[in-house]
């Protein structure tokens, strides 16, 4: 439980946040929006220009990790935008241009392995796909990507988990995008082959840790320091995946259960028996995720991300819609009062639409 003095820096990382972080990541999608008036392609450019509009909030959120002691690191910030511009623009590609072919999206998906190793031969991402052109917009991302990544420090010493990370989330990627009647049993079998390794989860909570990109963003942070340790590497891992990196995804899918319903799309949170065994589960997400951020270099800082994403989901207005408000009390409870203070702080940035 964090005392007292610990709340105005908890502020003060949401104030840097919000007065300095979010102008750089909106300097930023603007220059990739510019870069997307490039794309011959109509249908590539449509996809690109939504997965901006509508997931502004990702990078937004990602870039929390470029806040440092001193302020911020505006290399980071490039590194975060793009490479999460990367993972929602694939995403619209495998989700919304009437493609199923898991072929043509593990291509794609080269991407984002090209983007986390700048070795990695970079193929043709549209190859397989039925739109190609897209006036240099993707492998632009990719050098950016590449480019930040050869400046940190530390980078070879996080490598191999951001590459294994990356590697999950690709995977992920193309299984819940192909036709319904097969993805189920892929997932079950892809995770069948890392159960070992992660006791007391169920495919769906693998699932979803896999499908956050909040410890890649956690290592790259990480990177930036001269004189970071392995043992610092293997925490970070041991804390975000799967805890803090399975609450982000089902808390996602949590608020988006009543219109995942209307459209038939796949949603975790629809293979828990009943909702309070789903509350449940993220209570314990949410536990564990705080009890292994705690032993972290940056305590602070990453308990308040932890308890930050529960605020931001928890104040998005579908959860009041959907009937949902007595999981947000009891999740918010269980964080702490500090808690509640960022999930007041959330609601009026929503009301004032900085979020």
């Amino acid at each position: 439980m964090f005392v007292v003095r610990n709340i105005p820096d908890q502020v003060h990382i949401i104030g840097r946040l919000v007065t300095r972080v979010f102008p750089e990541v909106d300097r930023e999608l603007a220059r990739w929006q510019a870069k997307i008036r490039e794309c011959p392609q109509q249908e590539l450019a449509r996809q690109a220009a939504a997965s901006i509009r509508h997931k502004r909030f990702h990078a937004q959120g990602g870039s929390v990790f470029a806040i440092t002691a001193e302020g911020f690191q505006r290399d980071l910030v490039r590194l975060i935008v793009a490479l999460q511009t990367i993972s929602d623009y694939l995403d619209n590609l495998c989700d919304r241009a009437g493609c199923q072919d898991r072929r043509a999206f593990r291509l794609l998906h080269e991407a984002m392995m090209c983007g986390v190793d700048p070795e990695r031969e970079v193929p043709d991402f549209y190859q397989l796909y039925p739109y190609g052109d897209d006036g240099g917009y993707l492998r632009a991302l990719v050098d950016e990507c590449r480019g930040v990544l050869r400046t940190l420090p530390a980078y070879p010493l996080v490598r191999d988990e951001v590459i294994a990370l990356a590697g999950l989330y690709s995977d992920l990627q193309v299984y819940k995008h192909i036709e319904p009647w097969a993805r189920e049993p892929l997932l079950v079998s892809w995770f069948d082959n890392h159960r070992d390794r992660y006791p007391g989860i169920d495919w769906w909570e693998f699932a979803a840790a896999s499908g956050s990109t909040l410890g890649i963003f956690a290592l790259l942070a990480a990177a930036t320091r001269p004189d970071l340790e392995y043992r610092q590497v293997r925490a970070l891992m041991q804390a975000y995946f799967p805890w803090v990196c399975s609450l982000h995804i089902l808390l996602d899918y949590f608020i988006d259960q009543d219109e995942d319903r209307e459209e038939g799309e796949l949603n975790f949170c629809f293979y828990y028996p009943d909702l309070e065994t789903c509350a449940g589960r993220l209570r314990l997400f949410l536990v564990e995720g705080l009890a292994r951020t705690s032993r972290l270099r940056r305590p602070l800082f990453h308990r308040t991300v932890v308890k930050g994403l529960l605020a931001l989901y928890m104040s998005d207005p579908k959860v009041e819609r959907q009937g949902l408000r007595w999981v947000a009390d009891r999740l918010l409870r269980d964080a702490g009062w500090d808690a509640r203070v960022m999930y007041r702080v959330c609601r009026k940035l929503r009301r004032s639409g900085v979020i």
